[in-house]
């Protein structure tokens, strides 16, 4: 069952064998050792070292092994060290002799990177697909709730009035930039190291160019000592996660905390929601909760791959065996996080009548007054203070800035008309915002309309 071995006069010591192993965690791997065997078949076919009939009985076994495994079949790996190990010995089952040629020219470590490169691609397109959902998710709840104030926040204070579509269009932004990041990755790691054996190569005249067509590779790799080393789209894969993982992160506290009865912004479904088991009116956002925990685990990802590759010698070394659970975790734990955010938001109620009450209360429209006198030839610096003097002479009387009168105003400049009140009304100060990006519903729909005009190019794409 070993791939090696005729060098060792000794047993491998059983203790060995279980911490050496890793096909608890590779047999994931399984359809990709496939595929790359499959690439090898035809390119050792073409290099004259199969003949046409053990090519076709090499496809023909592999691809029942694949559709045994998909079934359920392949249960027991007990005594296998790696994936490679297993199809090996159960191909030779099926094929005898002609099995053991299938790795003529190939290496572990170039077989294994090769495996690697296929599954972050193929999950890299999987989590676009997500992202894209969510994406989707984000900018249909914008268009439905186009038209509800909330404050915004610096600091954790309230600063000034904002549309909810804008907030929401903000993190359309961050998860528009996570996929960007996951679909030019795929750019950078379309290469294809198989061919590059153990670190220098291969004797045996294989056409990588051919396998790499029928592998679906962009390109192949053109130094076999990097190619059977570089980890780098494991570590960049798993930042990408990282990324997404923090942005939604971000959105589940910011949720997490409107949901409480001190805000009072939003209602979380029922359906992603849980109870206490003491408290019997207790009901919790456990969804965005774990969602919020679970991103200290990618980090944690990620640091671990990067502390095992920072100190290796050239070229493969067993350490980056530790590369794959990294990897999975990553991968595994982002795509169940985009996909329960995506359930979540669609299925908030927004409240706004206290979203809106929230506006009217901490002086919201401060710097809309400030921006009233500026237009009225006041310097702004000196507006800024005219105003800051007037809000702390509200926080004595207990007053908003639209309970004081003309004259109290006046008091404070003499440039107040009342003109000032349309100027501080809520509503009219997200609408006067002017640039492109900002919180006015004219520009908060202008965004809205070009980025659903990206999505629909970019879904009609994937």
């Amino acid at each position: 069952m070993k791939l090696w071995g005729g060098r060792f006069s000794k047993n491998e010591d059983e203790f060995m064998e279980e911490f050496n192993s890793s096909i608890s965690f590779d047999i994931r791997l399984f359809e990709e050792d496939i595929e790359g065997s499959v690439g090898q078949a035809y390119a050792l076919k073409k290099a004259g070292i199969l003949d046409k009939d053990e090519l076709d009985k090499t496809i023909n076994a592999l691809n029942e092994l694949y559709e045994q495994y998909k079934a359920g079949e392949i249960k027991s790996y007990d005594g296998y060290e790696d994936v490679h190990s297993l199809i090996e010995s159960l191909l030779y089952e099926k094929i005898g002799d002609t099995a053991y040629k299938l790795h003529t020219g190939r290496s572990r470590n170039d077989q294994v990177a090769t495996d690697m490169v296929m599954y972050v691609k193929k999950e890299a397109l999987n989590i676009s697909n997500l992202l894209l959902n969510l994406l989707d998710t984000l900018i249909g709840n914008a268009k439905k709730y186009n038209d509800i104030i909330l404050p915004g926040y610096t600091h954790l204070q309230r600063a000034q009035p904002i549309l909810l579509s804008h907030y929401l269009m903000a993190y359309f932004e961050m998860f528009k930039r996570d996929y960007i990041r996951f679909k030019d990755m795929l750019n950078r790691i379309d290469i294809m190291p198989l061919g590059s054996g153990a670190l220098a190569g291969s004797t045996f005249p294989l056409d990588r160019d051919y396998e790499a067509d029928i592998l679906g590779f962009k390109c192949i790799s053109l130094n076999s000592i990097d190619a059977v080393s570089n980890r780098d789209f494991c570590l960049e894969c798993i930042f990408n996660c990282t990324m997404t993982m923090m942005h939604m992160s971000r959105i589940s506290e910011e949720l997490i905390l409107w949901s409480t009865k001190e805000f009072n912004f939003i209602e979380i479904d029922e359906a992603y929601s849980t109870g206490s088991s003491m408290m019997p009116q207790k009901k919790n956002p456990d969804s965005l909760e774990l969602a919020r925990g679970k991103t200290g685990r990618v980090y944690g990802d990620l640091i671990s791959l990067l502390t095992v590759i920072k100190g290796l010698p050239l070229a493969y070394n067993k350490d980056m065996q530790e590369d794959k659970e990294s990897t999975f975790d990553a991968v595994d734990t982002v795509k169940i996080c985009i996909a329960m955010l995506k359930r979540v938001i669609s299925s908030i109620k927004v409240n706004s009548g206290s979203m809106l009450a929230a506006c009217k209360t901490g002086y919201l429209n401060a710097t809309d007054m400030a921006d009233y006198l500026t237009e009225r030839g006041i310097p702004f610096r000196k507006a800024h203070e005219a105003v800051g003097n007037i809000i702390r002479y509200c926080e004595e009387k207990g007053e908003t800035l639209e309970d004081l009168s003309l004259d109290e105003l006046k008091k404070f400049s003499d440039v107040f008309t009342d003109d000032v009140y349309g100027a501080i009304d809520i509503k009219n100060s997200i609408n006067k915002k002017l640039t492109t990006g900002s919180t006015s519903q004219e520009m908060v729909e202008k965004t809205m309309s070009i980025e659903e005009e990206w999505l629909k190019i970019e879904k009609s794409l994937m």
